[in-house]
């Protein structure tokens, strides 16, 4: 379909998970993908491997918390491409805690520091270049179903995934008030089986049954009975970067399995 080709696409937290499956994806429909990521190895790995498969990727390593490494990334790839389209803020942490009352305050600012900092850091940089290139772009906000509902023992990320939606919602309108041409959305994963579910450890793998953690949770908390996986959520960034997509902003696509729509009653026999 190739309907981000030509585009500069910057994407961070991209050596792993739903950011690896981003990144592979947008190179394979065309776009300049910059990928960035704290893990050297594996994000250099990533981008040649979408080299590999023909397509155009370049590696930079960085923590998104540091705002001095922000204005060297995108310096960097204002000197090379003359231009940034795109930005997929992806990277971020998930701290499960049994309870409010013993989570850290480090855990809580870690959170914080990495899913919002970092989401701030991302869109004040890469918003400055595309004003300066003129041509637009498209802003794309990792969030969460968390951003959207709360849920136990995950307190602090509820908190910094709901602020990411807010915190879309208000850019959206900044950018829309200037006519920059500039749009931002969020997408809100459900369950998606990536490693995230094996760190939180709630479950341990069914070698029996061969059932992972997130289809384990799936089955009972989402109504179409399985979880998604993180091309599912790349289809959904693609179409968010793309032009196809050029009427939305300030919106948010929800990718969840039916999880935010309500639940299923299953009647007995004879009900």
């Amino acid at each position: 379909m190739n309907h981000v080709a030509g585009k500069v696409v910057l994407v961070t937290g991209a050596a792993s998970g739903i950011g690896a499956v981003c990144a592979m994806t947008l190179g394979k429909e065309g776009a300049q993908v910059i990928a960035t990521d704290i893990d050297e190895r594996a994000g250099s790995d990533l981008a040649n491997a979408i080299v590999q498969s023909g397509g155009k990727a370049t590696f930079l390593p960085q923590d998104v918390t540091d705002e001095s490494r922000w204005t060297e990334v995108v310096s960097q790839i204002e000197t090379r491409f003359d231009r940034l389209d795109g930005l997929v803020s992806n990277a971020g942490i998930c701290v499960a805690s049994p309870s409010i009352t013993t989570m850290t305050l480090s855990d809580w600012r870690r959170q914080n520091a990495i899913n919002l900092d970092g989401v701030f850091l991302s869109v004040k940089h890469c918003l400055g270049a595309m004003r300066r290139a003129g041509n637009g772009g498209s802003i794309v906000l990792m969030s969460s179903v968390a951003g959207l509902r709360g849920s136990s023992n995950l307190a602090g990320y509820c908190a910094t995934k709901g602020g990411v939606r807010l915190f879309a919602k208000a850019v959206a309108m900044e950018c829309a008030s200037v006519r920059d041409n500039v749009r931002v959305n969020t997408v809100h994963p459900g369950i998606i089986d990536t490693p995230i579910w094996e760190k939180l450890g709630t479950i341990s793998m069914d070698e029996r049954q061969n059932v992972s953690i997130a289809d384990n949770l799936a089955a009972a908390g989402v109504p179409l009975g399985y979880a998604g996986s993180a091309q599912d959520i790349a289809n959904g960034v693609v179409y968010l970067v793309s032009d196809v997509s050029r009427y939305m902003t300030g919106a948010e696509l929800v990718i969840d399995g039916g999880m935010t729509a309500g639940a299923i009653r299953r009647l007995a026999d004879g009900d």
